[in-house]
């Protein structure tokens, strides 16, 4: 079970990366080797891996965005 868990985030990390990559070759800018590398990785990732990987993304951000709005504009309790 944990090493499935390192590989989601693994996953998640190269999804990252080569979005910063697709974006860069979008714009026409020269991409690096590691860059070309973590793109073609991503491209060959069965599309199970890809879905966990941005689902687990959008989850953790709506989480950490939930968590955050509690504790901005949350009610106190007055005693």
């Amino acid at each position: 079970m944990a090493d499935e868990s390192a590989e989601v985030f693994d996953d998640l990390y190269l999804g990252l990366r080569a979005g910063g990559a697709a974006r860069k070759k979008r714009r026409g800018e020269e991409l690096t080797p590691e860059e070309e590398e973590d793109l073609g990785r991503w491209q060959r990732l069965s599309g199970t891996r890809k879905a966990i990987a941005i689902g687990s993304f959008s989850i953790g951000t709506f989480g950490l965005g939930f968590a955050a709005g509690g504790v901005l504009f949350g009610r106190r309790k007055k005693k």
